[in-house]
């Protein structure tokens, strides 16, 4: 090339190199922006919306969960005070409250009795929830152990930090005390118990911690710092403090109930509960297949900074994180339909918020709801109840009603607005624009976030060439009544469809099986239909186990490192394969590169000879056919068995299955594979015909019965202790055989189908020719152990790995016997039990039973002749599922179009983990110290009188409400100071009436 070429050259390359730089941070800064996907949800609020579905029930049906406190919390009769004033009192009964949060099922983590106890419920719920939503999300959390998954947890209340840590008992503090209600440890335990290495952190800005979660989560998968995020909040009311300290702000409404926007918004009711949404980037969700529910198109974060107080909202600040958000989403504001309002129900908090919603929305018709009016805040999980409720919105297409709002905040100039509050469920339905909605979350720290929500991208249409007519669902549990308990929900699951449904019975097990994961409790049902999964659910649920149903068992375990086992000749038929052929696109595209190869050498199709039909059949037993169609078969079978993840530790063939063996552990290629099978099959065709026989006796007593036939018959394999085939020419065979017969009458034999005597005297012709393809093949080390024919040990290579070598041993293996029988015993001895036949009939399977001891191994087939390819082969892979070989499920279903769905999540078996009530009330009487130090200390309050006095002078008069209260209390203490004057009065009576002292009259001076 001369220089001025050369110079050309070098001047495009470096424009190109130019050109792929620029192009490779343009690429960059889409990433960095890209849209976030949400693809999984869980949760648990009040009113049982322990799920999604029952979630967006709950909204669709408009339902309040307020309710008064229950008793497993605190006794509200002695903590309520209609007065705001009055101290360690708290003026509102209600609030929204989980059921059973005394409950967990710490075996199921992994986590000691003891520990459970002192664990925060806040975390013992993130765990559970968690998991949930990533189950919902079709993520199998097994699959994602040391992976980058982030964790970002916003979390407030420290209530149940106060029993020990803080309660003055200080020998209840225990090893555990500090880890189970640190805030970072709620987070921090997720990853730890999970196995994530990405982010982890906890996040407490009060109201907005978990939307503030959720645009971390979101910037951190953006920043590739994360492959996978959860992002939510969680919130437990568990003793009177905070309560009570909210009552002394007067943020509470004493009904209980957040009436945003309505005249009567009086305060917030609080609530409890948990959610948690799993983040993807959308492009990887996508290439995944995983559920987008909805995309996270841009978020913001600000600070009110001054303003009219700490906790007081500042309208500045909440318009401007909302403009942000918009422009981090490049939308406007007529692109959002729907805000999602921070909207607490305060007096001063609303007004502040529609205002600043005006100035960003002017004129437009927006709706806007809060979904506090249906659970109460949430505080630390506010935002993210807010977001689910959106993403169920979208989904659903119609917005939920929005509670309480009776008659408009009239300090909301609502006669100059275009907002709709929904008072009734309102139609949302998919256009050709895409529905967007805001959610907002305002911190009483100040700390405000907002969030744009988009709709899931539509779905590609899938296209299924080809289907498997046959499918298989796996279930698998920790404990065995859990089992039955999921078994029962999948059960009840597909009860609610049909094999019309939209929801196919592929998709369902492809998530079940890729998307959960997989304990040692487990169960396989294989069908055509969900009717027939359904049924075979509903007999396994019965007590009965019918066909195409496996369960594990409490048996001792195997080994689990598969041999492959490749059949021989005599294996071969018509047709073997067809089904795989037909609806395997894997098994399809193996056998047609195949049959590629082998046309070079046979001049024909092997495809055409084994399922068109036009061939006789008795062609496929002829030598050269016979070894190419076994090879392809076997190979075909094995790639596949490869791809659904169930690879050889060790394999071992039978004569022609050597070379498959071979082949597979990567001694040569696939072409020269072809190569050296097609040139065997043709010089084996050429040679004269001979027979072959099974003889059932030892191979000492074949040896001594074949002297003098040495030259026409040989032993071509011992299989058994008592079975070996001898080999040869057709009138010495039958010779040997007589001769057999007149030395034992009891003596039998079988004469084989096969066109040749393979393994004898028969084969020296060819073995030169042979030899001489053999030197041509380029070898390599085996990758995997090889269990030689000739030794029934592992083949032995050279270091140099010579083709003189290696032609040495093919040419060998066509003259000398197949030692299968002291294969299998050698493969015993070294501790393999699992042993997969790679054939298109079980005959070595068969066998090898003989030759093990008795009930040992695991035997199973690829294929039989007389049933159904997918019967056969879904057999046994639900074999090596049971017995707990891990399945590559997503490479099982990789040939088809599948989408994930939502199904039943697993069945936390819970039992009560919880520190006694005691803990809760240090006054209430059950400390250690003399209670009569506590009786002087409560006489030393205010008395009732007085309060009441006090009360009078105030508000000038005392409502019949308050009256009673007043009365009861004073009842109460009362009977308090009795029970103090009956102490005193019997520890004065010890000392034995010293200098006089009585109190009989003052006792009777106490009302009774």
């Amino acid at each position: 090339m001369d220089k001025h070429r050369e110079q050309r050259y070098v001047e495009a390359l470096k424009k190109s190199s130019e050109k792929i730089k620029e192009l490779l941070e343009e690429l960059d800064s889409l990433k960095k922006g890209e849209p976030v996907a949400i693809i999984g949800m869980g949760c648990r609020f009040a009113g049982g919306a322990d799920s999604p579905e029952k979630f967006w029930e709950l909204l669709e049906q408009g339902k309040d969960t307020i309710v008064e406190v229950p008793p497993d919390r605190w006794p509200i009769d002695q903590y309520y005070d209609p007065d705001a004033q009055a101290a360690g009192k708290m003026y509102s009964r209600y609030g929204g409250f989980l059921d059973e949060v005394d409950k967990f099922d710490c075996s199921f983590f992994g986590i000691s009795p003891r520990e459970a106890a002192s664990l925060d419920p806040q975390q013992r719920l993130l765990l559970e929830v968690s998991w949930e939503a990533l189950e919902n999300a079709g993520q199998s959390i097994e699959a994602l152990k040391e992976s980058a998954t982030g964790v970002y947890i916003g979390i407030f209340s420290y209530e149940y930090g106060g029993v020990r840590l803080v309660s003055g008992i200080l020998d209840e503090i225990d090893p555990y005390s500090v880890t189970g209600v640190a805030h970072s440890i709620a987070a921090g335990r997720i990853s730890y118990l999970f196995g994530f290495q990405g982010p982890n952190m906890a996040i407490d800005t009060s109201c907005s911690s978990s939307l503030v979660a959720l645009h971390l989560a979101a910037a951190s998968l953006q920043r590739r710092e994360s492959n996978l995020a959860l992002a939510g909040g969680v919130n437990f009311i568990i003793s009177p403090e905070c309560q009570i300290g909210f009552s002394k702000l007067n943020a509470l409404s004493p009904d209980g109930h957040c009436k945003t926007f309505d005249a009567s918004a009086d305060g917030i009711g609080r609530g409890e509960g948990c959610g948690i949404v799993v983040l993807k980037r959308l492009s990887d969700a996508l290439c995944d297949r995983d559920p987008i529910l909805a995309v996270i198109k841009g978020s913001a974060l600000n600070q009110d900074g001054t303003s009219n107080g700490l906790t007081a909202p500042n309208g500045i600040a909440q318009q401007q994180v909302i403009r942000q958000a918009l422009k981090n989403a490049q939308l406007s504001p007529q692109d959002v339909s729907y805000i999602e309002a921070h909207g607490t129900g305060t007096p001063l908090g609303d007004p502040i918020e529609i205002r600043s919603l005006t100035k960003i929305f002017p004129d437009q018709e927006l709706c806007i709801g809060s979904v506090k009016t249906n659970l109460g805040h949430l505080e630390s999980a506010a935002g993210v109840a807010g977001l689910m409720k959106v993403i169920l919105s979208l989904e659903h297409e119609k917005i939920p009603p929005h509670l309480h709002f009776n008659t408009p905040n009239p300090h909301i100039s609502w006669d100059e607005l275009s907002f709709i509050i929904p008072k009734e469920s309102n139609p949302w339905p998919k256009t050709e624009k895409p529905r967007i909605a805001g959610v907002s979350a305002f911190g009483l720290s100040g700390t405000n976030a907002h969030v744009l929500i988009g709709e899931a991208p539509k779905e590609s249409e899938r296209v299924n060439l080809v289907e498997r007519p046959l499918h298989i669902l796996n279930l698998s549990a920790k404990k065995e009544e859990s089992l039955r308990e999921l078994a029962l929900r999948y059960q009840e699951y597909l009860d609610q469809m049909d094999n019309t449904a939209k929801t196919e019975m592929g998709d369902i097990c492809y998530t079940a099986n890729t998307g959960r994961s997989h304990f040692p409790k487990r169960l396989s049902v294989i069908g055509e239909s969900i009717t027939a999964i359904k049924q075979k659910l509903s007999e396994f649920l019965k007590g009965t186990i019918t066909k195409g149903c496996f369960q594990s068992t409490d048996s001792a375990k195997i080994n689990l490192d598969p041999v492959f086992l490749f059949t021989g000749q005599g294996s071969q038929y018509c047709g073997m394969g067809r089904g795989l052929y037909e609806t395997q696109p894997l098994f399809k595209e193996v056998l047609v590169q195949c049959d590629e190869l082998f046309k070079a050498y046979l001049n024909d199709s092997i495809i055409s000879l084994l399922y068109s039909g036009d061939i006789p059949e008795n062609i496929i037993h002829q030598t050269l056919y016979t070894q190419s169609t076994i090879f392809s078969i076997e190979y075909a079978l094995a790639k596949l068995w490869k791809s659904w993840g169930v690879k050889p530790s060790v394999v071992m063939g039978h004569s022609v299955g050597e070379y498959v063996a071979a082949c597979i552990a990567g001694v040569f290629s696939l072409e020269d594979a072809v190569k050296l099978v097609a040139t065997r099959g043709k010089l084996m065709q050429a040679l004269p015909s001979g027979i072959m026989a099974a003889a059932f006796v030892e191979e000492k007593d074949a040896l001594q019965m074949l002297q003098g036939f040495e030259d026409k018959v040989s032993i071509a394999a011992v299989n058994t202790a008592r079975s070996v085939v001898i080999s040869g020419e057709t009138e010495s065979i039958h010779a040997v055989l007589a001769k057999f017969k007149e030395a034992d009458t009891s003596f039998r034999y079988q004469l084989l189908k096969v066109s040749h005597a393979f393994h004898s005297p028969m084969m020296g012709s060819i073995l030169e020719e042979f030899r001489t393809v053999a030197l041509q093949i380029n070898y390599s080390k085996p990758k995997l152990p090889i269990i030689s024919n000739l030794t029934g040990k592992p083949i032995q290579v050279p270091i140099e790995n010579s083709p003189l070598d290696w032609a040495k041993y093919w040419t060998r293996h066509i003259r000398e016997p197949v030692r299968f029988y002291d294969s299998i015993n050698y493969l015993e001895q070294e501790g393999y039990e699992l042993f997969l036949e790679i054939g298109a009939t079980p005959i070595l399977s068969g066998l090898g039973i003989q030759n093990m001891s008795p009930n040992k191994g695991l035997w199973l087939p690829s294929l039989r002749q007389e049933q159904d390819n997918w019967g056969q082969i879904l057999d046994t892979l639900a074999h090596l599922y049971i017995h707990g070989l891990k399945i590559d499920w997503t490479g099982f279903d990789r040939p088809y179009s599948r989408r994930k769905v939502i199904l039943p999540n697993y069945p936390f078996q819970r039992e009560r983990h919880w520190v006694e009530p005691k803990h809760f009330y240090p006054n209430s009487g059950n400390k250690k110290e003399n209670p009569c130090l506590n009786e002087r200390q409560d006489a030393s309050l205010p008395s009732i009188s007085q309060e009441k006095a006090a009360a009078t002078e105030t508000r000038g008069n005392i409502s019949e409400q308050r009256e009673s209260s007043l009365e009861k209390m004073m009842n109460q203490q009362h009977q308090t100071l009795r029970k103090q004057m009956e102490v005193m009065s019997r520890q004065l009576r010890a000392l034995k009436g010293r200098d006089g002292v009585r109190t009989d009259s003052a006792l009777d001076d106490l009302p009774k």
